[in-house]
């Protein structure tokens, strides 16, 4: 059974075409308009080995904020059409990546459940052109979107370039481990029979 999934999302302020094979080996091909946001969904891909092509146009010369957020959302729903009944998911996954003097750790819970606990100390400000604070989008709109449990915790960094990374490298790790299939595991990981 392919875990894939294409979504499109088309509003006023953005379109976006998103494809994603959950058992894929890493590659990516991603158009953003935002390079800092490309890099970061390509890490997301290698470290998950997830499979991701991104195309995004949005109203870039008003703010990135539309993009980011977007971009989130349709990455999460493409995430949950790809896991549908989500048979024999490991549903946990955690992982702490460090990034020189960065240490970001994500623990994930795919419970059908939407929460997120962002605990990232950065400095206000941006990194190229990408305000510090949309990583938060980011990851907002995908719990929301997955209905997953999300927490990110940064306990070390002082460069947002590698706090930013270091999260997006833990977060892909983490999935990679919940949405892994184990065959030891029947219909899905829960005593209540649904997730």
């Amino acid at each position: 059974m392919a875990r894939t999934a294409k979504v499109e999302r088309k509003t006023k302020e953005t379109e976006i075409f998103l494809e994603v094979d959950l058992d894929g080996v890493g590659n990516s091909e991603v158009q953003t308009g935002i390079p800092f946001l490309n890099h970061m969904l390509e890490i997301f891909a290698r470290h998950g080995l997830f499979d991701l092509q991104v195309k995004a146009r949005g109203d870039l010369d008003v703010d990135y904020h539309h993009t980011v957020e977007d971009v989130g959302l349709t990455l999460g729903q493409a995430f949950k059409e790809a896991l549908g009944n989500k048979q024999g998911i490991r549903r946990f996954g955690e992982s702490s990546v460090p990034l020189d003097e960065a240490l970001a750790r994500a623990v994930v819970d795919l419970s059908g459940r939407p929460y997120l606990s962002y605990n990232v100390k950065i400095r206000p400000g941006r990194v190229g052109n990408f305000d510090t604070d949309l990583p938060h989008e980011f990851f907002q709109a995908f719990a929301n979107q997955v209905g997953m449990n999300l927490h990110i915790h940064v306990t070390e960094g002082e460069n947002p370039h590698h706090i930013i990374e270091a999260c997006f490298k833990a977060f892909a790790r983490a999935m990679e481990v919940a949405t892994r299939i184990d065959p030891r595991i029947k219909g899905v990981l829960s005593t209540k029979g649904s997730l």
